[in-house]
């Protein structure tokens, strides 16, 4: 039974910390940027839009396409920072527990 009650802590401390970096991972802010800067996204955690900063040379009427492009790779880059960062995060959790890449935690 010694067996089983020490099984059960670990899981309990691994669900603990689960718990607490799933909240750093929703507090985590990151940006993106494309054009060299000119255009910039910040997104949360739980990648929800904080700010979209345009330098206002880009506002040129007719060159609408540029500025969508721009704002799209500037989301893009967000995103993948974001992922970066959270990868980062959970392989620190995991680190030799033997847990597969991508493999989700039940609780």
């Amino acid at each position: 039974m010694k067996d089983i009650s020490q099984l059960m802590r670990q899981a309990q401390a691994m669900q603990a910390k689960i718990s607490e970096a799933q909240k750093k991972l929703e507090a985590m802010e990151v940006e993106g940027s494309s054009g060299g800067g000119l255009v910039k996204i910040r997104l949360t955690g739980k990648t929800a839009l904080l700010g979209l900063t345009i330098d206002p040379s880009l506002i040129v009427p007719g060159e609408q396409e540029i500025l969508e492009d721009l704002i799209k790779a500037a989301h893009d880059d967000a995103r993948r920072k974001l992922e970066e960062a959270q990868n980062d995060e959970m392989k620190g959790l995991s680190g030799g527990l033997g847990i597969l890449p991508g493999f989700k935690m039940p609780f």
